[in-house]
């Protein structure tokens, strides 16, 4: 079973969310909290496999239990819950090392699926999303130079696969694209991560669409 915990301030959310998930047979969501520290608290209390958590919460916020949570060495991975896109608070969260983000419109069949593929440690994040987050952000042109220093150093195959990341594509499909192997895959992401001072794949793959890297 994959284990979720839904933070959001508005209890209809927590109620809509838990009902969709728990038509999965292999879903089931274990807790719930309203605000930030109540998320941190239950978080280590359940120990989830996927959070769901809103951002603009009263008290804490979201990006701050994020941070928080990404404090612990078991933390899950945290997908977004946003009702706007192209929101920068979403663009912080995924820099704070979120895995991804849902918008609230997301169809019920579509929100099962992309909760399976965060608990397999993927990128819940489509790369046009991230193309309009790094395009809108505030501040895109220091990320980019910083973005474009941090990858100057990679291989050439290195970049290929930073390319791949953000793209959104899984450890199979780059070692198909790039008729590897998958465990080869796997060390080229796992030195990517560290290279980078990233804490997942979807802080590797915004570097590659600030540094436009590869076809993101």
């Amino acid at each position: 079973m994959i284990r979720v915990v839904v933070v959001d301030d508005e209890p209809m959310v927590c109620v809509f969310l838990r009902t969709i998930l728990g038509s999965a047979d292999d879903i089931e969501v274990v807790d719930q909290a309203h605000d930030g520290a109540a998320a941190v608290e239950v978080v280590a209390r359940s120990r989830p496999d996927v959070v769901l958590m809103d951002l603009r919460m009263p008290g804490m916020d979201g990006l701050t239990a994020i941070e928080r949570i990404n404090d612990r060495p078991d933390a899950p991975p945290i997908v977004v819950l946003t009702t706007f896109d192209a929101d920068q608070y979403v663009l912080r969260a995924l820099r704070l090392g979120a895995a991804g983000f849902l918008v609230k419109s997301t169809p019920p069949e579509s929100l099962i699926g992309l909760v399976r593929v965060a608990a397999e440690g993927h990128t819940v994040l489509s790369p046009a999303a991230a193309r309009r987050l790094v395009t809108a952000s505030a501040d895109s042109r220091s990320a980019g130079e910083r973005a474009r220093r941090l990858v100057a150093g990679l291989t050439e195959r290195e970049a290929e696969v930073l390319g791949c990341l953000g793209e959104g594509l899984s450890n199979a499909r780059i070692a198909a694209r790039l008729h590897l192997s998958e465990a080869t895959i796997k060390g080229y992401v796992s030195r990517l991560l560290e290279k980078l001072h990233c804490a997942n794949r979807t802080q590797a793959g915004l570097i590659a669409h600030e540094a436009r890297v590869g076809r993101g």
